[in-house]
């Protein structure tokens, strides 16, 4: 039995069409790995826990590089807005005397 030419096209063609749905995405792993190494050395000293220490590290170096981009771009933020001038209160009327 022999598979028709069509056949082996369309399965080429799914094939070629999975592609781009199983490559790997980027890892985006900043702060990551310098959190990583500090905690794999803190986890080291703290009773032979590298791998705990190392995990832990990463979530924690993520976090704080992320936390860290929002406080710049916030900054930006309200360097490119201008300050609001508060406005001055008319001053008060000053009653007139009656002629009495």
């Amino acid at each position: 039995m022999k598979a028709s030419p069509i056949f082996a096209a369309g399965v080429l063609a799914l094939s070629l069409a999975a592609v781009p749905a199983l490559a790997p995405a980027p890892a985006g792993a900043v702060g990551c790995l310098s959190g990583a190494a500090a905690g794999a050395v803190a986890g080291h000293y703290a009773h032979h826990h590298a791998v705990l220490g190392a995990v832990g590290g990463c979530i924690a170096g993520h976090h704080m590089h992320k936390v860290q981009m929002q406080r710049k771009a916030a900054a930006a933020h309200a360097a490119a807005t201008p300050a609001a001038t508060p406005m001055t209160p008319e001053p008060a009327a000053t009653p007139s005397p009656s002629p009495t």
